[in-house]
């Protein structure tokens, strides 16, 4: 049976299976956090590469999740998405509905673990309809956020401004 290994990471980076044995001690200690407790120590923060952008340039995001606590834990999470991007609120800059389930899911993060994730705007909005259609930014500001869908949400926001080439 193959190893799950955390995205991003090397298998050959650790040849000793350290990490999957601390993963073992790791999950023993989650159950032992209180779920308000693991959800006040995690944090979301995001950040753009640069705070102005022409109109059509393409906006990168980096968002990163963390445990600030010094255990591991299991976070729940409300519903079955577990982290996004918005933009003035819309997420993934997209009006169309979404698909909403009660089943309980959770994430997981060993002891002061960060998670860094980068997504990218092109600076369109996806209008849902018949047919789709992408509509451009106009020039102002706008708002990048960032959520893991705790309850209440754990969330950061940052702005950027677009101006006309």
């Amino acid at each position: 049976m193959g190893r799950k290994r955390r995205p991003g990471r090397d298998p050959d980076d650790d040849p000793l299976d350290v990490e999957d044995e601390m993963n073992v001690f790791s999950r023993g200690l989650s159950p032992l956090v209180p779920a308000r407790l693991a959800t006040a120590g995690l944090s979301v923060s995001v950040e753009t590469d640069r705070e102005a952008y022409a109109v059509g340039d393409t906006v990168g995001i980096t968002i990163e999740i963390r445990n600030r606590l010094p255990l591991p834990v299991e976070v729940p999470i409300d519903g079955r998405r577990i982290w996004g991007w918005t933009v003035d609120g819309l997420l993934s800059a997209s009006d169309e509905p979404l698909y909403r389930s009660n089943r309980p899911t959770s994430i997981e993060l060993r002891a002061n673990e960060t998670i860094s994730i980068e997504r990218s705007w092109d600076g369109r909005f996806k209008r849902s309809g018949t047919p789709t259609r992408w509509h451009p930014a106009r020039p102002g500001e706008y708002e990048i956020g960032a959520f893991v869908a705790t309850t209440p949400r754990t969330r950061d926001s940052t702005t950027v401004r677009l101006h006309s080439r």
